[in-house]
């Protein structure tokens, strides 16, 4: 599990986090390797930022935005058992959302998010602005983060955003050929 502080950049504009996606797209490219995204909370604007990036279809695969369980289920094999035992906003949902993504695409990498942007949907032990990550990649181990983010829907998405996109970068430092 990836743990430890975050650092989130303070303009969470389209244009910086196209920047932080297209500094990930030139890492990806130069290795010759692939990224799929898994999206629930985000809603696909993490595809959107890596998509806003000419050039992306050198290094972006795919995304899916599995807003319900059934599409995460369909689309990215989570389990129903998963489900109903841990719930969509979860470490082993958000594992099962990565390791299905890149199960079901040509890549070499999938990042995934799910979580509670709110203002509403939040309980005693999600509130809202709890977010999962996991960033997989073949034969290696599912890295995995959890955050509790503040602020309003808009905020707590564009963080989310952010996180997974360093998340990427972080796993292409960790797994350098």
């Amino acid at each position: 599990m990836i743990t430890g502080i975050v650092y989130l950049m303070s303009d969470y504009s389209q244009q910086a986090l196209t920047q932080l996606a297209s500094e990930i797209g030139d890492s990806l490219r130069a290795r010759g390797l692939h990224l799929a995204t898994a999206e629930s909370c985000t809603g696909g604007w993490l595809a959107q930022c890596c998509t806003d990036v000419v050039g992306a279809s050198d290094w972006f695969d795919r995304g899916w935005v599995t807003y319900s369980n059934q599409a995460k289920q369909d689309c990215l094999c989570v389990q129903e058992n998963t489900l109903e035992q841990y719930g969509e906003v979860s470490k082993a949902t958000v594992i099962e959302m990565a390791e299905g993504a890149l199960m079901q695409s040509n890549t070499d990498i999938s990042v995934s998010i799910t979580g509670i942007a709110g203002p509403e949907g939040g309980s005693g032990d999600k509130p809202v602005g709890t977010v999962w990550f996991a960033w997989a990649m073949p034969h290696r181990t599912t890295l995995v983060q959890h955050q509790l983010l503040s602020g309003d829907r808009q905020s707590i998405r564009a963080q989310a955003v952010e996180i997974a996109l360093r998340g990427v970068q972080s796993a292409l430092r960790q797994n350098a050929d």
